[in-house]
């Protein structure tokens, strides 16, 4: 199945506020136009500008993933953490960082009682549940739906209101899934320094260190904040998801713990 290609779809794209007109895609987003990160790489030390510079020009290769099971989470971080506003030349890749932890097996060294492995999750049961919901749905795997077709399953497991694959979420907590999945999207695209220029992070402090500490004022070499008006995408659904937040209290969790069969 072809991806889909954002960067031609106007309805992908945040409108201005002003006009509501679709924003064309920029090759660095955010309220700090013409910042770099990277432009003071010079100020880091060796080991630290390395590592930094990899993730630029040399993000890991896959190990872990197949191609179709990489394509497959890389349609749904697309519209976990939507890159529809940067040119694709400047488009962070999030699957390399994922692939690249769970070959390792890296975690964050704890296990949810109501979560299996995170290499099972992403290999098979995440992967199953979300085309059997778009099953459900819409007769047709994840795939193969429309764009907004695809956001609106994904919305059905945000809400925690999954109409199938129930065997699945009695072997896996469907609000740690979605935790699960937003927080590795979220690491992927914010130790990116493209990331960084987005939100005028100055880059790592040692050995130069940050010297305006008190007021909140930018460092010699940062730049202000220009602020501008934005709208979600015409094709959003995030106004139509419900609050999930509270789903993640340790509380509500024991509230919908499966039964053990006797």
């Amino acid at each position: 199945m072809k991806p889909h290609d954002t960067s031609a779809d106007p309805d992908l794209l945040p409108r201005s506020a002003i006009t509501d007109q679709p924003l064309p895609p920029r090759e660095q987003p955010g309220y700090y136009p013409g910042y770099s990160t990277l432009d003071q790489r010079g100020f880091w030390e060796k080991a630290t500008r390395q590592l930094v510079m990899q993730r630029v020009t040399s993000p890991p290769p896959l190990r872990f993933f197949s191609e179709a099971q990489a394509q497959f989470w890389r349609t749904v971080f697309e519209h976990l953490l939507p890159q529809t506003d940067r040119m694709p030349q400047r488009q962070i890749p999030l699957i390399p960082p994922l692939d690249e932890r769970l070959y390792e097996n890296r975690t964050v060294g704890y296990r949810y009682e109501n979560m299996p492995h995170d290499r099972d999750v992403y290999c098979s049961l995440g992967l199953e549940a979300i085309n059997r919901e778009a099953l459900e749905h819409y007769g047709k795997e994840f795939l193969s739906l429309a764009w907004r077709e695809q956001d609106l399953v994904l919305c059905s497991l945000h809400d925690g209101a999954p109409r199938a694959a129930k065997d699945i979420w009695e072997k896996m907590s469907v609000h740690r899934f979605w935790q699960l999945i937003m927080q590795d999207a979220i690491e992927g695209y914010y130790a990116h320094p493209w990331a960084w220029d987005e939100i005028g992070y100055g880059g790592p402090a040692y050995p130069r260190a940050y010297t305006r500490l008190e007021r909140g004022d930018p460092e010699p070499w940062e730049v202000e904040e220009q602020r501008y008006a934005w709208q979600a995408p015409a094709a959003a659904v995030s106004h139509e998801v419900d609050d999930a937040s509270y789903h993640h209290l340790e509380s509500e969790q024991h509230k919908h713990k499966p039964e053990r069969s006797k």
